[in-house]
């Protein structure tokens, strides 16, 4: 029978040797106080392509997750209903693309970029922000870093974070972090949440779940808002 604490998509891929290093870190998982919701880059360029294989999508659109992303598409619409009857603050990050707000020599990374087209930063349609979201736009690949995000959520007495989004190994993942690293209890919704790589997703979700944030099914995290 497998332990509800590793329960979840890592288990074709974790060996036991290595369920056993971190098996003192099993605790009771949650959804934690006063939440608020936060998506990150769901934008159009992460869904170019259609519901194809990654492999196939990204020859067009490099950028684009294929599939996985328009998996996540169910579970994140009835995440946000949920977060939404609830009342709870929503929060959306995507890509900062205003040309006079850094130098244009400046690159965090040496990597190459597809020429943008000029709707790939707006948010998915099917997750349109609503009127009193909030989309913050940032820089890097944390929702944190350099963003008013954080003085929003103090001033809204947020003292936990709801995370969904992509890339699991990237912006999520550093988003997490952050949020963790600055005193929230974050929660990763495990359907949610994708990447290009399925390999990459696993085994951030896996390392992140016995470090920084609780990563729970996304039926269960709708139960503990209802609960709320």
């Amino acid at each position: 029978m497998v332990d509800s604490f590793e329960d979840h998509c890592w288990q074709d891929l974790i060996p036991a040797d290595v369920l056993e290093i971190y098996a003192h870190y099993k605790r009771e998982v949650k959804v934690g106080p006063k939440p608020a919701l936060l998506a990150i880059d769901l934008y159009n360029m992460a869904y170019r392509g259609g519901a194809r294989p990654v492999s196939e999508v990204v020859k067009d659109y490099p950028s684009s997750c294929g599939i996985h992303a328009w998996t996540a598409i169910e579970p994140t619409k009835r995440l946000f209903a949920a977060a939404r009857k609830a009342e709870l603050p929503i929060f959306y990050t995507t890509s900062d693309t205003r040309g006079s707000s850094r130098p244009s020599i400046i690159k965090a990374t040496n990597r190459r970029n597809a020429p943008p087209l000029p709707d790939d930063s707006d948010i998915f349609p099917d997750f349109a922000p609503q009127p009193g979201d909030v989309v913050i736009t940032k820089q890097r690949a944390s929702g944190f870093y350099g963003t008013p995000l954080l003085a929003h959520l103090t001033q809204l007495g947020v003292q936990s974070v709801i995370v969904i989004g992509e890339s699991t190994s990237g912006c999520v993942r550093a988003s997490t972090v952050d949020g963790y690293s600055s005193g929230y209890h974050m929660t990763l919704a495990e359907e949610c949440c994708f990447d290009r790589s399925e390999i990459s997703h696993k085994v951030n979700l896996f390392d992140l779940h016995h470090k920084y944030a609780d990563v729970m099914k996304v039926d269960q995290i709708i139960k503990a808002i209802e609960a709320l």
